[in-house]
């Protein structure tokens, strides 16, 4: 079928309690690249409604929304194994498991990451931009700039 219009999906850049966060590999991301969990939004759904389906539907995990982090066009990326317009809605999220199951149709490799650990070159472009500015937000004493509300 040949999309009609852009497609929004979200994405998750989960953090957990040790400060780590949450990469994975998908076949549908060419040359082995690392991305984050996260899929398309259904009808009638809310983002976040969307983000707690995709990541636990990929990796087992709860996780909870913190907040919509930053928004990215993607226009039929070269990495990406078919033609597609997605708008990218990529949340910060936080989850008290460490434990993934993953869904091996969507997810073949994950790996928890120290923001400082994560070699850039090991990730598809808009998980790189998203990591970036995620770098970019913590303050002076590297601290990560969010609050978990227990």
């Amino acid at each position: 079928m040949t999309q009609i219009y852009p497609e929004p999906t979200v994405g998750a850049l989960i953090i957990n309690n040790k400060k780590e966060i949450l990469l994975v590999k998908s076949h549908k991301w060419l040359n082995n690249k690392y991305s984050v969990p996260g899929g398309h939004v259904e009808i009638g759904e809310s983002f976040e409604e969307a983000i707690i389906r995709e990541v636990k539907e990929e990796t087992g995990l709860k996780i909870v929304p913190k907040r919509l982090f930053m928004i990215q066009e993607c226009v039929q990326p070269k990495e990406f194994f078919k033609k597609k317009h997605f708008i990218f809605f990529d949340y910060i999220c936080h989850t008290e498991d460490t434990r993934v199951k993953l869904d091996k149709k969507e997810l073949q490799e994950y790996n928890w990451f120290k923001i400082d650990e994560i070699n850039e070159d090991l990730l598809e472009s808009y998980t790189r931009n998203m990591i970036s500015k995620f770098k970019e937000d913590q303050d002076i004493n590297n601290k990560i700039i969010y609050t978990i509300k227990k």
